[in-house]
């Protein structure tokens, strides 16, 4: 069962309530994330999500943390380039408590002094990603992707735009896009819908809406490739990053299909050509369908005297795959979603965050059974479909190796 309600100020308020569950969760989803930053604020999304954890006007950074801990919440927050979510999951007689801790620290101090030492602590997260091969080369080739489109901006930003960030330009960005009418509650689980919603009144009703959008037209992006040498790593890493459906584009379950068959992580054309024949150590292929934009990626990494002969085999299977397409392939998936989906739906924590997500990037719904039946309705002809509209290209290409020696 959907619910849904839409406070006087535009905040957004959906449910999927269930009686018979033994837990229930509650998430803040506001639209805004590293795309919507300016560059010269790349990174603030990921920083003021941090900020929200230091407390707020009516309560310390450690009142919060143990007003969550004395309800036994598990709660936490995360920030994408799409958006930004804190949430909780709780016992069903605490869901009305986690949901009033959450919408007081939705509005947070902002304390300089929180600011400056919180600061230190993105700084050196951004050190440890420099350490993970994997981000290493995917930042690098989606800032040469997307060249000076916010897509292509580093979510943690960088030691230069963290530094130069004030206080003052973070309470700006958060008074403009964490307003009432950007933001949407969600909540599943065995919770009381009209109550929850008459709390959300009180804690959230005086939250001012802004109007705030995001232009979500889909960018220019470059057919080119690089090479970045780096003594840090003794394998070699390739990365090829090309387009696919966005997430209003319902082609995005036949793509999720076509790259399950290409590359999940077992049982697919790259596993068997590649990892099964000892060529490479990872490989695999997957999609992402975010706001106006969706993206294919393949990723490989191995010996890098056979980086070259790992990118030619990714090639004759992206070739080959339309060919290669087998009702089997299809069945198996389905059954692997299938799955997948009813398992999800049994943990109201997977639920809420299933409707947050969706509804704060498409603001509809679409149940479990709704779901399923797009996945077991997908046939070989929609997959070879969405391959003819995408055929990865134009690719942008990343290759990650230690130095060469002369």
């Amino acid at each position: 069962m959907f619910k849904h309600h839409t406070l006087d100020n535009g905040l957004t308020i959906i449910a999927e309530p269930d009686e018979n569950a033994h837990s229930a969760a509650m998430g803040f989803f506001v639209k805004t994330g590293a795309r919507d930053e300016s560059h010269q604020l790349m990174g603030v999304s990921h920083f003021l999500e941090h900020m929200m954890f230091k407390g707020s006007p009516t309560r310390s950074a450690e009142e919060l943390n143990q007003a969550f801990d004395n309800i036994g919440a598990r709660n936490n927050a995360y920030t994408s380039h799409e958006l930004t979510c804190f949430y909780a999951h709780t016992l069903p007689e605490y869901a009305d408590t986690a949901t009033e801790l959450l919408g007081d620290m939705m509005r947070p101090a902002l304390r300089e002094d929180d600011f400056e030492t919180e600061k230190g602590v993105i700084l050196e997260e951004i050190a440890m990603y420099k350490d993970n091969p994997f981000w290493v080369l995917y930042e690098a080739v989606a800032e040469v992707r997307f060249g000076d489109h916010p897509l292509g901006h580093r979510v943690l930003g960088t030691n230069e735009t963290i530094k130069a960030l004030t206080c003052r330009q973070m309470k700006n960005y958060f008074e403009n896009r964490y307003s009432a009418d950007n933001t949407v509650v969600a909540l599943s689980g065995k919770i009381d819908f009209d109550r929850s919603c008459d709390l959300l009144e009180r804690v959230c009703g005086s939250w001012k809406p802004t109007g705030v959008t995001r232009d979500n037209t889909r960018p220019q992006t470059r057919n080119t490739r690089i090479t970045l040498d780096d003594d840090r790593f003794g394998r070699a890493y390739l990365l090829m990053l090309t387009p696919g459906p966005a997430a209003q584009d319902d082609r995005r379950y036949a793509a999720t299909l076509l790259t399950q068959i290409l590359g999940a992580p077992n049982n697919s054309r790259l596993h068997w050509a590649l990892i099964e024949q000892g060529l490479a150590e990872e490989a695999q292929a997957g999609f992402e369908a975010n706001d106006g934009v969706g993206e294919f990626y393949v990723y490989a990494s191995g010996d890098p005297d056979r980086i070259e002969e790992i990118e030619s085999v990714i090639n004759a299977e992206i070739s080959g795959l339309l060919d290669s397409l087998d009702p089997d392939d299809l069945e198996r998936l389905r059954g692997k979603f299938a799955t997948s989906f009813t398992i999800g739906a049994e943990r109201p924590a997977d639920r809420m965050q299933r409707l947050g997500r969706r509804w704060t990037l498409l603001g509809d719904h679409r149940s479990l059974e709704e779901e399923l039946e797009k996945i077991r309705s997908v046939s070989l002809n929609d997959i070879r479909e969405v391959f003819e509209a995408f055929p990865f290209q134009p690719r942008t290409v990343g290759v990650l190796r230690p130095p060469v020696s002369v």
